[in-house]
């Protein structure tokens, strides 16, 4: 018998309560007796004292795979090694509680964790496994931003839900006349920002790997005006930034979480181009936590199902310090220190890249 335990973690995912599922359901047919336990918001379950864990069973995850986000909660505050704690003075300082981690799980019988998050998340479960915790990383982030797979679960729906927005804004950036810019989702990679403006048909796309001219894209938009077209569409990454620029945002003041909270670069742009004597009128839309909400398309379901079923089927080969990966259409694994190797930036040699500079999209740097 197996007693496996599973953890969500950094931001939420369409497609997360699917992998728990295929978990519990793989683990459940298995011929051989298993327990599976969710911990309460990614490690900080465990961590608690009594500990905040959750027995999953068939009659838990019944239905959950066409459910967003994740019915064991996640956090982005709870990293072990860098875990945020008050001192005697009642200010916020950070401990690494990895150690007492390990041995935790250990004591309460677990034989394997699966940890199911990000680059961030699974940086972490290398940490682990290098510290003796039996451990199988599953790749889940809509940012798409982990070279070891072809692709993680939530990104396809994140994709789906950005260009259904965008759609709309075409027809009213059409009716009025309006260069309308809508910000997505994607500190350091731009894949959201791509794929949306090759299936809305943007007119310029702005990503974190090609930092924008300003002047360019003023350029740009005077150019469809004098055209006759009359209206302009931008997707814009929340992570891009112009030359010799910064990325828009703010420094986190929540105890354990030091990213900076990026948003906004839509209305700065704005400001930018009316600054620089843009005489459409401009609107602007940020999706925000939109792209991260509500059911996952088919194919995330899928996709996620497939590699919880691949995370029970790791532990059961006793496969520790892998992630499950997606290549060449076949669900596999690598090791976690390969998965965190190279981050997934957009490479500018890209085919998406050049198919949509073949459709006339401009990226605002060349």
């Amino acid at each position: 018998m197996s007693k496996i335990l599973v953890c969500t973690g950094g931001g939420d995912c369409p497609g997360l309560n699917a992998v728990i599922r295929g978990i519990v359901k793989a683990a459940k047919h298995d011929k051989q007796e298993n327990e599976v336990w969710g911990s309460i918001e990614a490690f900080n379950g465990i961590l608690k004292d009594p500990p905040d864990i959750r027995r999953l069973k068939n009659r838990t995850v019944r239905g959950i795979h066409v459910k967003g986000g994740t019915i064991i909660k996640t956090t982005n505050k709870g990293n072990p090694l860098d875990f945020p704690t008050r001192d005697e003075k009642g200010h916020w300082i950070t401990e690494d509680r990895s150690e007492e981690l390990v041995a935790k799980i250990k004591q309460y019988g677990f034989d394997a964790v699966v940890n199911i998050g990000g680059d961030g998340s699974q940086k972490i479960s290398q940490a682990l496994y290098e510290k003796g915790m039996n451990v199988i990383g599953v790749p889940k982030t809509i940012d798409n931003d982990l070279s070891a797979t072809d692709l993680t679960f939530g990104f396809s729906t994140a994709v789906q839900i950005t260009s259904d927005s965008f759609d709309k804004l075409v027809t009213t950036a059409a009716s009025h006349n309006r260069v309308m810019i809508m910000e997505v989702m994607g500190r350091d990679a731009g894949w959201i920002a791509l794929h949306t403006a090759i299936a809305g048909g943007a007119e310029i796309c702005l990503i974190p790997e090609i930092p924008y001219d300003i002047n360019r894209i003023l350029k740009i938009i005077k150019k469809r005006y004098r055209k006759g077209k009359g209206f302009v569409n931008i997707v814009i990454s929340e992570g891009a930034k112009p030359m010799d620029g910064e990325v828009v945002g703010k420094t986190s003041h929540d105890a354990g979480d030091t990213h900076i909270k990026l948003g906004g670069v839509a209305n700065h742009l704005r400001a930018q181009l009316e600054a620089a004597g843009c005489e459409a009128q401009i609107r602007t839309t940020i999706l925000g936590h939109v792209q991260r909400g509500g059911t996952p398309i088919a194919y995330d379901r899928i996709l996620a199902s497939a590699m919880g079923v691949k995370a029970f089927d790791l532990i059961k080969e006793k496969q520790f310090g892998t992630m499950v990966a997606l290549r060449n259409n076949a669900i596999t694994s690598v090791s976690l220190k390969d998965a965190i190797s190279e981050y997934n930036h957009v490479d500018l040699d890209h085919y998406l890249i050049h198919t949509a500079r073949s459709l006339g999209i401009a990226f605002g740097g060349e």
